[in-house]
């Protein structure tokens, strides 16, 4: 099934030029444990009320069983389907006929820093990898191809947000 995106946006696009807050959206997910006193399990819903739950799991070098996806599994997930998403949409406003797409993202992390073992070893992801392989429709002008990879990675709000992270605010609430 083919949709054209700037008939699609067209609408949209029209409105957030002489509105420009419309174009503040919020997206949002919800853990939860099915049991709390399961350390090593629990629930995530992204888009509150979608009806889809992923199960998640705490990965094996910090002592879990590896036997859902971990967060980390998630980010990379979130950022391949981010720039997917962006390389289809960008090949069709572009009118470039992607023939094949796969993202594969992979990240490292020394989990000394989750395990608190250290203060010099951060917490976080210290590397990541996103790599795109593709084909285009044969007879495509290298200067479109040149133009869908420069924008569809401009485009992903994933790799962007990773690259440029926003403040981020936590808070904890004993009920």
């Amino acid at each position: 099934m083919t949709f054209s995106v700037p008939n699609a946006q067209r609408e949209m696009r029209a409105l957030y030029k002489v509105e420009p807050g419309a174009a503040m959206v919020t997206d949002h997910a919800l853990a939860r444990g099915v049991d709390p006193l399961d350390t090593f399990h629990s629930v995530v819903e992204p888009m509150d009320g979608c009806g889809v739950q992923v199960p998640i799991g705490v990965h094996r070098a910090l002592g879990g069983l590896h036997d859902a996806p971990t967060p980390g599994d998630l980010l990379c997930a979130a950022l391949a389907a981010c720039q997917d998403s962006a390389m289809r949409m960008v090949a069709n406003v572009l009118g470039v006929e992607l023939v094949f797409l796969e993202v594969r993202v992979t990240a490292d992390v020394d989990v000394r820093g989750a395990l608190n073992m250290s203060p010099e070893v951060p917490v976080g992801f210290q590397g990541m990898r996103c790599n795109v392989q593709f084909k285009v429709k044969e007879g495509t002008p290298a200067d479109l191809i040149k133009a869908l990879t420069y924008v569809a990675k401009r485009s992903c709000v994933v790799q962007q947000t990773l690259k440029n992270p926003p403040k981020v605010e936590t808070s904890f609430q004993l009920n």
